[in-house]
């Protein structure tokens, strides 16, 4: 029993902490811009399946507490068609029906027949949701529990690495990499890993001078706390050892808004530019997760927060700390992946918005159709591949592989 529970707090609660948390307010983005604009809605649901509570308010919208508390979802009245876009015969059969229940008044209240502009608001706000949510959890942390980080200062040169060819020498500060502001050592580090094989421009400060030199990151493996084996770039730079350059910012409320936003822009830049690897073939894809690794991940931050804290209460300040810090990045990575132009998701509805504003008709139902099964075949595929890599670095396929072999 008591291993149960320890399973229930160490991996359970806290992954669907992260989902119902960032999925939750990414539906209430397309809920509150439906609001303004005055859309009529028919549901908003906490989780999924059947309800276990649910009451109406006086706008009548239906609010209900599903039983499976792994995200939610909103319901605008008329939504029907699969890709939520209804092409031009949909958008007359839906017409006739609203005016013969409800009279001709009542069409400005339903989400298909207001403006391209308030659609692609609404369809926009989810993700928008999910950038702000990122944007306010790190603002939180950095005003409250500040941001430690390690001063870019050179402690030393591993012998024959690139950074030795280079010319890096202990007690260079390292000011720019490829083109990049450095601010701390875990920014260096961060910038590098991303880029194995790619020729790099650094600006250190030497003394009083500054020097360029040039560098290539050479590929290496790592292990991934989540298990199994990842590559990345290396220099061959160490960390300095010295207390005095280890700087713990603070800030106030509105610096912290202003930090937490470039926190939430570099995670979103980091992503665009690993995607932009993969798809040019310098990365291999393995670091591509689906909620096995969202749940591994949450897990092992917990642990990781609570490790060495002194106390209950500083175990689950630690853990809730870190907790929030993945679930900042989780809600970027949902808020960008719904912007992908796939027909399922966000970004096929802003597509199909775009080609109805210029060719001033609805994408055919034909069409629409096809992109569907298209766009969810391609994102079933994502998911199956990303699923693949979290069962090979928990070692499954080796596991299963054992009694058979």
């Amino acid at each position: 029993m008591h291993a149960v529970a320890q399973f229930a707090l160490s991996y359970v609660a806290p992954f669907m902490f992260v989902l119902l948390l960032v999925i939750t307010v990414h539906e209430l983005g397309h809920f509150w811009a439906g609001k303004a604009f005055g859309v009529a809605i028919e549901r908003f649901s906490f989780g999924f399946g059947r309800a276990i509570v649910r009451w109406r308010d006086r706008s009548g919208v239906e609010w209900r507490v599903g039983w499976i508390p792994i995200g939610g979802y909103v319901m605008f009245a008329g939504d029907e068609n699969a890709a939520s876009v209804p092409d031009q015969n949909d958008l007359e059969s839906l017409r006739r029906s609203i005016v013969a229940r409800e009279g001709p008044a009542a069409l400005k209240r339903y989400l298909p027949f207001k403006p391209i502009w308030q659609r692609a608001i609404v369809s926009a706000a989810g993700p928008a949701a999910n950038f702000l949510l990122a944007t306010a959890i790190f603002a939180i942390l950095f005003a409250t529990i500040g941001e430690p980080s390690l001063r870019a200062k050179v402690g030393g040169v591993v012998p024959g690495s690139p950074a030795a060819a280079a010319g890096f020498q202990a007690g260079d500060i390292v000011i720019k990499a490829g083109g990049h502001g450095i601010a701390s050592f875990e920014q260096l580090h961060e910038i590098v890993s991303l880029r194995a094989g790619e020729a790099m421009s650094f600006t250190v400060q030497r003394g009083p001078a500054q020097v360029v030199l040039s560098a290539t990151p050479r590929v290496t493996t790592i292990d991934n706390p989540l298990g199994g084996k990842d590559t990345e770039g290396e220099l061959g730079l160490q960390s300095s050892r010295d207390a005095a350059d280890v700087v713990q910012k603070r800030y106030g409320p509105v610096a912290a808004i202003g930090a937490g936003a470039a926190r939430t822009w570099d995670v979103l830049s980091t992503t665009v530019f690993y995607l932009s690897r993969l798809v040019t073939g310098h990365e291999s894809g393995k670091q591509l997760t689906s909620i096995i690794g969202i749940a591994q991940a949450s897990h092992v931050v917990v642990v990781e927060g609570a490790r060495g804290a002194h106390g209950l209460g500083e175990q689950i300040l630690g853990a809730g700390v870190a907790l929030l810090s993945l679930a900042a990045i989780v809600s970027c990575s949902i808020g960008f992946a719904n912007l992908l132009p796939i027909p399922v998701l966000d970004g096929g509805h802003l597509a199909f918005y775009a080609y109805e504003a210029i060719a001033r008709r609805p994408v055919a139902a034909s069409v629409q159709a096809v992109s569907y099964r298209v766009g969810l075949a391609l994102l079933l595929g994502l998911m199956l591949f990303a699923t693949t890599n979290d069962l090979q670095r928990i070692n499954l396929f080796h596991f299963l592989r054992g009694p058979f072999s």
